[in-house]
């Protein structure tokens, strides 16, 4: 079996952050293995693509052009480094991932070590907590928060009551949007994923309401971007059927609200952004077309796609940002920051659903390091 493989560099490879395992070498350095599938690299969360490409954040402007590399299979996947021991890595200032992947970098955003976490892993941190209690996240030091909270629409969750009164529930969206005001840097920005509006228990205009309740605890207002998850199967009633007399008008979208602290441009974090151009024409367009997740299939009564976040982070965040998920759930806002190079945070108050986020983010490559039973 192939257990090394050399070649050079090109400009795709460096800019993307990949490496096309030369075909001649392919099937054996890769073994039987299905692909696509996860692995790791250096320590850091890969992957292999069908075409036998092995993609990592850690590989993204790490080395020049040309340079000629050393690719070796490991025992926990792979191992790349160059054939000289200095020659073709980049200064130290642009080397992003070789700092984003380990603990201390989170310490500017939580208030001591993370001995209080649920889980640490590199770039990824997660606190099995209420959002409205915790104190190990520092104010002023969050870059961009994504979240989807509870809908008050009947939804079961495991610990937490979906059906409270809907003044009382509120009052809770005003707590918590004020503590995540609070979290957030003077440039900082919030993702509010919500309903557009719900008929369950009444008819009450959900992203009006919450708007509103943002803006008076501080919150600016920037863009409502409409998502469209294609999922007709949420008009469960129809009032009086073809007539008149109560007809109910349900529009199958949820929108993601787009809020600022105190100013909308951005100057702290690196100033590096890898959003593509086509990404950027696309989704500046703030009508999203994409599917919904499966809650069978996630394990979770109420996730989001991937695509969500991952949208919101490249969009609206720079390479390294820290981000926060405040109701983590399932831990998708966390995978998310995996795949575009943040660190991320997530609170979540049930320990099931931080352990199926454990799970989740463990299937992604990411190594355990600590793990508070």
């Amino acid at each position: 079996m192939v257990r090394m493989v050399s070649k050079a560099l090109n400009k795709m490879e460096i800019l993307r952050g990949f490496i096309q395992i030369p075909t001649k070498g392919n099937l054996e350095f890769i073994g039987n293995t299905s692909l696509p599938c996860l692995t790791m690299l250096n320590g850091n969360p890969a992957r292999i693509d069908k075409y036998g490409r092995l993609w990592s954040p850690y590989l993204k402007r790490r080395f020049s052009v040309g340079t000629k590399v050393e690719l070796s299979r490991t025992e926990n996947g792979y191992k790349v480094a160059p054939n000289e021991s200095t020659q073709g890595l980049l200064p130290s200032e642009t080397r992003l991932n070789e700092v984003k992947f380990s603990g201390p970098n989170l310490e500017k955003a939580i208030a001591g070590p993370c001995s209080k976490a649920y889980f640490q892993a590199g770039p990824i941190c997660i606190f099995n907590d209420d959002i409205l209690k915790i104190d190990a996240i520092k104010d002023n030091s969050i870059d961009l928060i994504v979240t989807s909270p509870p809908y008050n629409v009947d939804i079961k969750y495991e610990t937490y009551d979906d059906t409270i009164p809907y003044d009382k529930y509120l009052e809770f969206s005003e707590r918590w949007l004020t503590k995540c005001y609070g979290l957030t840097k003077d440039d900082g920005r919030l993702c509010l994923n919500i309903p557009l509006d719900k008929n369950k228990g009444g008819q009450q205009s959900v992203c009006a309401d919450l708007t509103t309740i943002a803006k008076k605890v501080g919150w600016k207002y920037h863009a409502t971007i409409i998502w469209n998850e294609q999922n007709i199967s949420r008009r469960t009633a129809w009032g009086s059927w073809m007539s008149a007399s109560a007809p109910f008008v349900i529009a199958p979208v949820e929108v993601i609200v787009v809020l600022y602290k105190k100013r909308w441009k951005k100057t702290s974090g690196s100033g590096k952004s890898n959003v593509t151009r086509n990404e950027f024409l696309e989704w500046t367009n703030a009508v999203w077309n994409f599917s919904g997740a499966s809650k069978n299939k996630v394990g979770h009564p109420s996730p989001f796609p991937v695509e969500l976040p991952k949208r919101c982070i490249k969009l609206f965040s720079f390479v390294g940002d820290v981000v926060l998920d405040p109701f983590l759930g399932s831990g998708t806002t966390l995978l998310a920051c995996l795949e575009t190079d943040r660190k991320g945070i997530g609170v979540e108050i049930d320990r099931n659903y931080c352990e199926l986020a454990v799970k989740r983010l463990k299937g992604y490559g990411i190594e355990q390091q600590k793990l508070i039973g």
